[in-house]
């Protein structure tokens, strides 16, 4: 679906909203009023609320906008088809009860940064389009980045149609509800050969800046990471009457594989986190019949990666065992370790004067799928807290003016005369 306002190379300023009332506006979509945490999640109501705002955004900039087969939006400035275009952006979705940054601060500041180079009077000599990924985080339908995978190829779409919500609600379903077309999914080869550099900015998961003193840095790399899915089959009993020699009881056996899998981490220097569970019956007084836990796990290197899983994994196998339990392990999601192309990266520390910081990430973004298909690269804006995935994520609107001021520069350095 392709939308062309009339053309306004110079909108009245009144109508672009500066950063601050971006956020301002942006920020109460999606957002739970106990926890102040975000549920902004692929093809739900919030979800449709910040596409409607993303779109109000490119049309008040006179972009012509777009959503591609796969639901990601674009707001284009330039010939569309002209090729080599260089692309901004991010995503709008979030984790359950996330926070404000993730995400959202590299759809704003693009918008920022177009704004910021027409207030210098740049002229472009290269297509520029602003993006929103759909959903990137995976909190609905458990896979991270599916419509940057879907467009670079990395997700089939048979694969893409048998995923399922927590409430049974398949993937295409929920496109449909939402007024997108399911059977139009899949690899888009032709946009990518249009597109000749992405830049994504995003807040840093982490305190690397924070401990550098720099309000943005630029991205090297993001470690090889994956998802893993355990189910301890076991047997279900009443709680009050079965006594404990006479369990099949599978959440002992997950919880000694969350353990193992903390102390496989520590010894690797790794990362590995049970963040997520499943229990059936899921009664007070019920010894479970079925216990599921997805394991996040993330290293420096593949070989690291390879032997944290592996450990986890064989601990797990002989605490089921010992109790009498039936396993199975599912590798659900894996991307391998990303470099972001290393011509483009080093342009970016020559138009920012070669002064910010380069630093790796165990984060996963859209930037590290689309690697492989296209010239990528990433901005990070200093988060003081580390924290990120938790309405305690935070980033200085002083470093966010900052980065926006750097995609700016790299902006008119790369698409600008």
């Amino acid at each position: 679906m392709t939308h062309s306002p009339t053309p306004d190379r110079n909108p009245d300023p009144d109508r672009r909203l500066s950063f601050q009332e971006m956020w301002r506006e942006l920020a109460p979509i999606g957002r739970d009023a106990g926890s102040r945490g975000y549920r902004r999640y692929a093809w739900s109501g919030a979800d449709q609320d910040c596409r409607e705002w993303f779109r109000g955004q490119a049309e008040a900039r006179g972009l012509v906008y777009e959503t591609d087969r796969n639901g990601n939006q674009w707001g284009w400035l330039g010939d569309p088809h002209g090729g080599d275009a260089v692309v901004i952006g991010s995503h709008l979705d979030s984790v359950p009860d996330g926070g404000a940054f993730d995400g959202p601060l590299g759809v704003v500041s693009s918008f920022a940064a177009l704004d910021e180079l027409r207030r210098r009077g740049a002229e472009f000599t290269r297509p520029v389009a602003v993006t929103n990924f759909g959903d990137e985080e995976g909190a609905r339908f458990g896979l991270a980045c599916v419509g940057s995978r879907l467009t670079a190829g990395q997700l089939g779409v048979a694969q893409a149609h048998a995923l399922c919500d927590g409430d049974g609600v398949p993937l295409p379903r929920a496109m449909e509800a939402a007024g997108y077309d399911p059977d139009a999914i899949g690899p888009d080869p032709e946009r990518l050969a249009r597109i000749g550099a992405f830049v994504e900015l995003h807040v840093e998961q982490g305190r690397a800046l924070d401990l550098t003193g720099d309000p943005v840095g630029i991205a090297s790399s993001i470690w090889p990471h994956g998802r893993w899915r355990f189910d301890f089959h076991g047997e279900a009993n009443h709680a009050g009457t079965t006594r404990l020699a006479d369990r099949r009881d599978p959440m002992l056996s997950y919880a000694q594989t969350v353990l193992a899998a903390r102390r496989e981490a520590e010894l690797a220097g790794a990362l590995a986190t049970f963040g997520k569970i499943a229990v059936e019956p899921n009664g007070v007084n019920a010894i479970p019949s079925l216990v599921r836990g997805w394991l996040d796990s993330r290293a420096a290197d593949q070989a690291t990666l390879d032997t944290v899983v592996t450990a986890i994994e064989a601990a797990a196998h002989e605490h089921a065992e010992a109790a009498g339990i039936e396993l199975r392990v599912v590798r659900e999601s894996f991307t391998p370790v990303v470099e972001f192309a290393h011509a483009l990266r080093d342009e970016l520390g020559r138009i920012l004067g070669g002064r910010l910081p380069v630093l790796g990430t165990g984060a996963g973004h859209d930037a590290g799928i689309l690697s492989g298909s296209i010239p990528t690269a990433m901005l990070f804006v200093r988060n003081p807290t580390g924290v990120s995935h938790s309405p305690a994520e935070f980033a200085a609107e002083d470093d966010c003016v900052a980065g926006v001021l750097a995609l700016a520069d790299v902006l008119e350095g790369l698409a600008c005369t």
